[in-house]
């Protein structure tokens, strides 16, 4: 596309006002490197910023979606660690502002202005259910299999799986997730609620998650990610607050002549034909 971000860890294509977000590091398990964690969020924020889709569809390529994060993204810097040697708590204050910066990475999901949909096989480990999970929509194939890693390496997840996952299926299943390490599967992780739908191989999971990404595309995009905001909103905020917000926002979005070409292209039996989103401009 153009203006896009050169990756070295995703492919990215648009078509029918869906961009198309794959990692392409299969030999690897789609292990999240260093470079993984820079260029995911300058991706989805070109796209936001530059308004160049309506849906983004976040996939994966090889056996597995991905084996999360990259042990060297952890790897002590050489000054800090010297400093580190005369005062632990330095270090430790610059690991917080590390973790925090990972955290960054996947918040960009959740607050494009346009919907994500996951499309997840195999393996989801580790930095791999932070990631979806701070995705609108999850699908699977039914080998996938979703696994708190950290647990398993001595560490509690700190990148946003307790605070989205909370959000989106029962506490009892996070924890039991979260102290044992066990692989959640594919059925499991539906009945739960985890995903939307459970797909027999990974090209009928991206035929339909593509068709539903193409689906949403077609919708105003001004009252679509006027609906995402407010189902962020609603899910952070009482029910209170919530109400009153949707009555603010309407009071500023609401616009009756996308309405009318809603209306009139069904009566015509045609696509609508709607405004796309304006570009971001941090500068006059």
């Amino acid at each position: 596309m153009s203006g896009s971000v050169e990756s070295t860890c995703f492919d990215v294509s648009i078509a029918d006002g869906v961009a198309h977000i794959r990692m392409k590091r299969p030999e690897k398990m789609n292990a999240m490197s260093r470079a993984f964690w820079s260029e995911l969020p300058a991706i989805v924020r070109d796209i936001d910023r530059e308004a160049r889709a309506r849906v983004i569809v976040l996939s994966s390529s090889g056996k597995h979606f991905s084996a999360g994060m990259d042990l060297d993204v952890f790897a002590e810097n050489g000054a800090l660690a010297a400093q580190s040697a005369k005062d632990p708590h330095v270090l430790n204050e610059a690991m917080r502002h590390l973790v925090l910066g990972l955290q960054e990475t996947f918040s960009c999901l959740d607050e494009v202005r346009m919907p994500v949909l996951a499309a997840i096989q195999g393996g989801c480990i580790g930095g791999a259910v932070d990631m979806t999970s701070a995705c609108d929509i999850r699908y699977c194939t039914e080998d996938a299999f979703f696994c708190i890693q950290e647990i398993n390496i001595g560490m509690t997840a700190d990148v946003g799986t307790f605070p989205r996952l909370c959000k989106l299926i029962p506490e009892g299943w996070v924890r039991e997730l979260a102290y044992t390490g066990r692989r959640l599967p594919a059925r499991k992780a539906q009945a739960i609620g985890l995903v939307n739908e459970v797909y027999p191989d990974h090209a009928a999971m991206m035929e339909a998650v593509m068709a539903t990404a193409k689906e949403i595309a077609t919708k105003n995009p001004l009252a679509v990610t006027g609906s995402k905001v407010m189902i962020n909103y609603a899910r952070d905020h009482s029910m209170k607050d919530a109400l009153d917000y949707i009555a603010l926002w309407q009071t500023g979005m609401f616009s009756r002549p996308h309405m009318a070409e809603a209306f009139k292209a069904q009566q015509d039996n045609r696509p609508a034909q709607f405004p796309e989103l304006a570009p971001l401009r941090t500068k006059l």
